[in-house]
């Protein structure tokens, strides 16, 4: 048998911290008073935190909770008397800590007026094509211009010179509807730990850019999506794909496949005014049916065939003394990270190519080869989280036999503005299921999605393969949760012997930072790692559905989706990778085993260290701008 548990502790340590703050805050209050109404709230709340918590809504538009407080915008700002004595400005309610005695007035004349000149401040030079713009309808912007009543707008003067950057596959930056608020700045630089963004030049030519006007594509950038997740306004978007797949599918010679990730089904719903975190399963794939691709099927499929390559390639480098720890591919954010930042640690990558890539690898050839198409007309679709998914799909080394695995990602985003402009009613839909073959898949492909999913995933298939048992105890609560850094310990019989097998997992590039300078210092050992590019894992993806400022006070997207996730694995009659039995045929009739020659023809790849953007190659980009 096997043991788990967690080796530092970490996970209770944090606990506690969580209940010491809980307790300290029912008796370390302070009382204020709100319009009116007496408050007694948490001496560490801001004013805006505790008008929140008073059903009273302060309009924000700079603020992010927890990445970016900075009070650039000034749409919070209050009015505000301590003990009778006014505060002589307006403060921003988003810094201003509460004070006992405080009270604070959101509404006055005087409010009203500060928050209408602020606004319409940022709108004199904001690109108002409201009617044509990415995100309208989803525009932070445009919903306090509708909430606060904004017609004329008295500052009229020039406007913002726009800059269009789409050089890359996955972003495009506009600077025409940048509105300084520095969102993406904070997302880049202190949650990623990277930061290509900031603000440049000076004065009315300020934007926010990376440096000496380069392009994003020529930057250390991962285009992980974060900076777009943060954006209230359409100044960062996905790069779009979708007039290429409607052409593919009104084209009669070509054969359209779409597969759908994992994170998708928590999230598509939420385009459609659902809650954040609505399973839609079925309703998605009914969706894609009457869009009219040609098959319907699930990157769960080879989710599962991921573990399969992946769990024999781990297996392999513990007995014969491979490069350890071996690392996770699946994120190709952080794949692009490992070789701008950490090269020295590209031996430790698996050499499994995504779930993505497999699963266009294998579309086109088993699948191609079992119903009679050409490969060569056969377009493959994907569906993702991840605005990073749209470069990996065209990284040259993505092919086989010079065909492409992939076509086309699109965004979360993207399928919803495609169900959108087909007319279909999402939410009358019937739940219909995944087409046969390629869509079969288990509860442990499903969590994938989630930071610790493919962690749980491994270890479901791994300890069995060990055990040589059908185990019942599936479920390593210690690998999930929200955690920047989680590690444990598994002990698995190899060869005969009782073997510890410590394992970490990191999500988030600046996370992902801290493991390997822990392991380059000799303070951390590990067999296995799993590294996923964003906050959250994929259920947090730059592809997903955009979650206001406002709502991020009330839910967190990380955590409502990942739990749409775990609820399907439960449901599901298969939660381990290798009883999935159309794997076990694909084994059977074509691949022969895990890690065959075919195998690692079709998925497996090698990765190569990148350039990071320095003064000596500038002039290498210098056409591209």
């Amino acid at each position: 048998m096997y043991q788990m548990w967690c080796v530092y502790g970490s996970m209770s340590v944090r606990c506690n911290h969580q209940k010491v703050e809980k307790e300290g805050a029912i008796v370390d209050r302070v009382n204020v008073t709100i319009n009116g109404a007496s408050l007694s709230v948490p001496k560490d709340y801001t004013v805006l935190l505790a008008a929140r918590d008073a059903g009273i809504d302060i309009p924000t538009l700079c603020y992010l909770k927890d990445i970016n407080e900075i009070a650039a915008c000034r749409l919070c700002v209050v009015e505000v008397d301590i003990n009778g004595r006014p505060m002589r400005n307006l403060p921003a309610s988003c810094v201003l800590k509460v004070e006992e005695g405080m009270n604070v007035r959101t509404n006055t004349l005087r409010v009203r007026e500060a928050v209408k000149t602020n606004l319409e401040l940022i709108l004199a030079n904001h690109n108002r094509e409201c009617l044509t713009c990415y995100r309208n309808g989803s525009c932070e912007l445009q919903k306090l211009c509708d909430e606060l009543n904004i017609g004329d707008i008295a500052y009229v003067g020039e406007t913002r010179r726009p800059v269009i950057d789409q050089v890359s596959y996955s972003i495009v930056r506009d600077s025409s509807k940048c509105i300084l608020c520095g969102r993406c700045v904070s997302a880049c630089r202190d949650v990623q730990g990277i930061g290509i963004l900031d603000f440049t030049k000076r004065g009315f030519e300020t934007e926010v850019a990376p440096a000496f006007d380069y392009s994003m594509a020529d930057t250390p950038c991962v285009y992980c999506g974060q900076c777009i997740q943060a954006c209230p306004v359409a100044a960062l978007r996905e790069k779009t794909n979708i007039d290429d797949v409607w052409a593919a599918i009104d084209d009669p010679d070509k054969f359209v496949v779409v597969q759908t990730a994992p994170a998708v089904r928590a999230s598509l719903g939420e385009e459609f005014g659902l809650p954040v975190g609505t399973r839609v399963t079925g309703k998605m794939v009914a969706a894609l049916k009457r869009l009219g691709f040609d098959k319907v099927f699930d990157t769960d499929f080879t989710a599962d065939l991921t573990i399969m390559e992946e769990g024999t390639e781990l297996l392999s480098r513990v007995k014969n003394g491979g490069t350890l720890p071996m690392i996770t591919s699946c994120s190709p954010g952080w794949i692009r990270y490992c070789e701008i930042f950490y090269p020295e640690f590209l031996d430790n990558l698996s050499t499994c190519k995504s779930p993505q890539q497999m699963f266009g690898a294998i579309a086109k050839s088993y699948y191609a080869e079992k119903i009679g198409v050409d490969p060569k007309n056969m377009v493959v679709v994907s569906i993702m989280p991840c605005t990073s998914k749209k470069s990996e799909a065209n990284r040259p080394e993505m092919e086989v036999d010079g065909i492409r695995d992939v076509d086309f990602s699109l965004t979360t985003r993207e399928l919803g503005n495609m169900i959108k402009q087909a007319r279909i009613d999402f939410k009358r839909l019937p739940d219909e299921n995944f087409d046969k073959v390629l869509g079969e898949y288990s509860g442990a492909a499903v969590i994938f999605g989630a930071t610790g999913g493919v962690m749980e995933a491994a270890l479901r298939t791994v300890a069995d393969v060990l055990t040589g048992e059908d185990l019942e105890v599936i479920e390593y609560d210690v690998v999930r949760g929200i955690d920047d850094v989680k590690e444990a310990s598994v002990t698995l019989p190899i060869d005969g012997v009782d073997t510890e097998i410590k394992v970490a997992i990191a999500h988030g590039t600046k996370s992902a930072a801290k493991v390997l300078e822990a392991i380059k210092s000799g303070e951390k050992t590990y067999h296995f790692i799993e590294v996923m590019a964003c906050p959250g894992g994929c259920v947090h993806g730059g592809g997903q559905s955009h979650v206001s400022a406002k709502d991020r006070l009330d839910v967190n997207p990380k955590i409502n989706r990942a739990n749409a996730l775990y609820e399907e694995d439960k449901i599901m009659p298969l939660r381990k990778s290798h009883k999935n039995p159309e794997v076990i045929k694909l084994y059977e009739t074509f691949l022969k085993e895990p890690n065959s020659h075919l195998a690692h023809k079709l998925l497996h790849t090698h990765y190569d260290a990148k350039k990071q953007y320095t003064i000596e190659n500038q002039g290498e980009f210098d056409d591209l701008l």
